[in-house]
């Protein structure tokens, strides 16, 4: 028996000792496959189609320097780096622009493929890629040879596709505008949902309600020209009551989630399906950090975090030596590596100013140009600019021949490849006004106008920004370039600045009144609280039906005749995604969702305090986390917890709001609180406000993303009209003393409320898009867990995984004195040395510099 028995121990230990060395062979062979992934950055490799040897320098946070001989042969090289280091996140663009994520990551992108593939970009794409191209085709060609040639000299395919179990796919020069266009999903919210849902709201609401949700501005308000618009002034109990309004039973707001109610979906039989609350590319958790292809819910009234950026600029009258200086930092969603790659190019021109191109800053892979930057002539950044982009149409649809009251459709087949699986079929029904997104069960559809669909969206007009010597040229280069239409500063070396919008603008005829999608058997607000019934609905100004409206001519694009606002009538420029403008200059540029003017506000009032400035002022703005807005919700806080008889969570919350430093600083407790507060309360005003049309669409409820909403809920909270409280609650203290409840039964959860500081919750989670498909992933794919201070409505813009995706301050000619941080890294590749590279730099505000330091690593391009 003994014997039986240490035989099959000693088979047992075998077993073991075999079943370890086959797993510790696999994981060598997983290492060693894993390494040969890896770029070359020493030595000499061969690219084909060079004129001349490019040299390729690498300095130690891998920011590249390309010295090529021409143009073209720089393009190339670019072309044949982006591969080598980040040909996975450029797949993720294209595929994310044309709706082709399902061949990559299997079915489970398959709705975020209906989404984008409605638009059918690539089809537009093919359609207009010698227009987008123009005289630059060359240029486009050489770039991506250069990223074939790159893909292909790697010893072992991209790592992420040995992950998937894929091969990547070719690059093709209409990919690059794939690449371009997959910005326009991230900038611009290609479902207009916003306009949609204030369209759908109208008829359910009291004139003077839907009014104040409409309401265009705040006291935050600060312009580059015009006057603010102020806070709104609330009607009186003649006007509306909300007493008397309908209202549902339940409420559904959040604290520190998502601010209230959201949008919870399309209207049935929508080409788009239901928009989830957290769109998931795979199962791996497969999201862009940049947002490009991770759909995610319009932000809250409150302000939740969303794409935009800071830029601003002084001028040479400003600063001791007579240069200008451009400041710019792009939020976006953050990923391990950053969605922008440095690079600085070199080759000798004719046209350039001194017959040399010398261009650093930021590339996007996939793009063929420094997209921010200097030149040493000149420095340019960008936000975005929210003007209005998109419009809808009511129409009847009809066959391929148009008959009275319809507009003729067309059928678009659109089959989705997915992975392991057979296509999809999808079609997609296009009128000449736009595709249709939404159906409605008396068969009008509604179709969606964009200027992304329509040709001038999109060119390489970008790239002639390397040759400008000034701000003359750069505002005159802009009239030819376009991208998503973005708020650009550029300063020049003379000391000059100015700004102005670059991008296309809908041309509107404007005689034309785009047709609301209004439903005429829309059930109407009860009568109660309202003087006249018939005279409010009236008022409320519903749209025909399709068959009776005029017909509305489709607008074209146009990126000319925008506004222009320069040095020396202004040696201080800033914007920050809100309103830059008024009057007809607003009217022709619209309101496609501008962010409320308190974080543009900070930027003004710290660009007048002083009148002298250099590169290290105005990072010191970019970093500015002072929490200006909330200030006036903690002084309502506490004086409302002051109050005889306040309840104790009210007290409790002001209590442990005692670190406050005014600052949304990571170890304040104080700034969290006050925070969640202001969310709940905006929550339970818009429930009130919103109730009537609640209480009608029920289900079909979608809460329109209302960025100036605090200049509705502040004039709310100081003057407490009777009228305008919610009906949910008995009283104003009642509405405090519940948003308070829910904060601090939230926060108390957790613990004690004075250990709940702001960085527990804002603490980075900036990871690869595969973090979650391997294990160990969280560790080994994503930046450091740093608790970060900053958030939306200040100029230190600053959540878990979005943000600043860099910060450039830089003078041109004087690039040396320059600042330029990002977060992530420069490769996509967890083993190379700049995974993460200056990671820690962006994380502490570090001023590291702009150009390039001394090389590390040299690559020789041999033709």
């Amino acid at each position: 028996m003994g014997v039986c028995v240490r035989k099959w121990s000693r088979r047992l230990r075998l077993s073991a000792i075999a079943a370890l060395a086959c797993a510790l062979l696999a994981a060598l062979a997983a290492w060693g496959l894993l390494r040969a992934s890896l770029p070359r950055l020493d030595g000499e490799a061969t690219l084909a189609g060079l004129a001349a040897p490019v040299q390729v320098r690498r300095d130690a946070l891998g920011v590249v320097t390309i010295d090529a001989a021409s143009e073209p042969d720089a393009l190339r090289a670019l072309g044949y780096v982006h591969a080598q280091e980040r040909y996975f996140e450029m797949d993720l663009l294209r595929r994310t622009a044309a709706g082709e994520l399902s061949a990559l990551f299997g079915p489970v992108a398959l709705d975020v493929d209906r989404r984008h593939r409605v638009h059918r970009m690539r089809a537009r794409v093919a359609a207009r890629l010698d227009a987008i191209a123009g005289a630059r085709r060359p240029l486009l060609d050489a770039y991506a040879e250069g990223v074939n040639a790159g893909l292909s000299a790697l010893r072992v395919r991209p790592w992420p596709y040995l992950l998937l179990r894929q091969r990547p796919q070719p690059w093709h020069p209409e990919d690059t505008a794939l690449a371009g266009y997959a910005m326009y999903f991230d900038l611009q919210d290609a479902s207009n949902a916003r306009e949609l849902a204030m369209w759908t709201l109208r008829p359910h609401l009291p004139e003077a309600v839907y009014a104040l949700l409409a309401h265009p501005g705040s006291d935050w308000d600060a312009p580059l020209a015009g006057e603010p618009f102020g806070d709104a002034m609330l009607p009186g109990a003649d006007e509306v009551d909300l007493r008397r309004l309908p209202a549902p039973a339940v409420s559904n707001t959040a604290a520190e989630g998502d601010g209230g109610r959201r949008a919870q979906g399309m209207a049935p039989g929508s080409q788009a399906s239901r928009v989830p609350a957290q769109a998931r590319v795979a199962a791996m958790e497969v999201e862009a950090g940049n947002g490009l292809f991770a759909s995610t819910l319009p932000p809250s009234a409150a302000g939740d975090l969303r794409p935009g950026s800071n830029n601003f600029a002084v001028s040479g009258a400003l600063t001791a030596d007579g240069r200008a200086i451009v400041a710019d930092d792009m939020h976006l969603g953050l990923r391990a590596p950053n969605i922008w790659f440095r690079a600085r190019l070199r080759w000798p021109d004719a046209r350039a100013p001194g017959g040399r191109v010398n261009v650093q800053g930021l590339t996007l892979p996939g793009l063929p140009a420094i997209v921010a930057g200097s030149n040493g002539h000149v420095a340019w950044g960008y936000t975005n600019s929210y003007a209005d982009t998109l419009d809808w149409a009511l129409e009847r649809p009809c066959a391929a021949e148009a008959a009275p009251g319809c507009s003729p459709a067309t059928v678009h087949a659109e089959p989705i490849a997915v992975a392991g699986a057979e296509p999809v079929p999808f079609e997609v029904h296009e009128t000449q006004w736009g595709p249709v997104l939404h159906t409605r069960p008396d068969g009008q559809v509604l179709s969606l106008r964009w200027t992304a669909h329509l040709p001038g969206s999109l060119d390489l007009g970008l790239m002639q920004f390397a040759y400008a010597g000034s701000v003359d040229d750069v505002l005159a280069q802009a009239d030819r370039a376009a991208i998503p239409t973005q708020n650009l500063v550029v300063g020049d070396a003379g000391g000059g600045t100015a700004w102005r919008l670059l991008g296309p603008l809908p041309a509107r005829d404007g005689d034309c009144r785009t047709r609301f999608p209004a439903d005429a058997d829309a059930p109407q607000p009860a009568a109660a609280g309202v003087p006249d019934a018939a005279r409010a609905r009236a008022a409320l100004e519903r749209a025909p039906p399709a068959d009776a409206a005029p017909p509305c001519a489709p607008w074209p694009n146009a990126a000319d005749a925008t506004p222009v606002v320069r040095s020396p009538a202004a040696d201080r420029l800033w914007t920050a995604n809100a309103r830059v403008v008024s009057g007809e200059a607003l009217a022709r540029i619209g309101d496609g969702g501008y962010a409320l003017g308190a974080r543009q506000r900070q930027i003004r009032d710290r660009l007048r305090e002083r009148q002298r400035f250099s590169e290290a002022d105005l990072l010191a703005i970019q970093l500015d986390d002072r929490a200006l807005l909330m200030a006036r919700w903690r002084d309502l806080l506490r004086s409302l917890a002051s109050e005889q008889g306040a309840p104790a969570p009210l007290r409790a919350l002001a209590d442990a709001t005692a670190d406050w430093t005014g600052r949304a600083s990571v170890d304040s407790a104080g700034y969290r609180i006050v925070r969640a507060w202001r969310q709940a309360v905006h929550a339970r005003l818009l429930d009130g406000l919103t109730a009537p049309a609640r209480t009608s669409l029920g289900d079909d409820f979608v809460m329109p993303d209302l960025p100036q909403f605090e200049g509705v809920a502040w004039p709310l909270v100081e003057q407490r009209p009777a009228h305008l409280l919610p009906r949910a609650f008995d009283s104003w203290p009642a509405l405090f003393a519940d948003a308070a409840r829910e904060v601090h039964d939230e926060l108390s959860a957790a613990g004690p409320l004075h250990a709940r500081s702001w960085g527990e919750r804002n603490t980075a989670a900036i990871c690869h898009p595969l973090a979650g498909a391997v294990p160990f992933g969280k560790r080994l794919l994503c930046m450091p867990a740093d608790r970060l201070p900053g958030d939306a409505m200040m100029p230190r813009v600053q959540g878990p995984s979005f943000g600043a995706s860099q910060r450039m301050v830089v003078a041109p000619g004087r690039e040396a004195d320059g600042i330029l941080h990002m977060p992530g890294g420069q490769s996509g590749h967890p083993l190379s040395p700049f995974w993460g590279a200056g990671h820690d730099d962006w994380v502490h505000g570090r001023a590291s510099p702009f150009l390039p330091g001394p090389a590390r690593h040299a690559l020789v391009l041999q033709p």
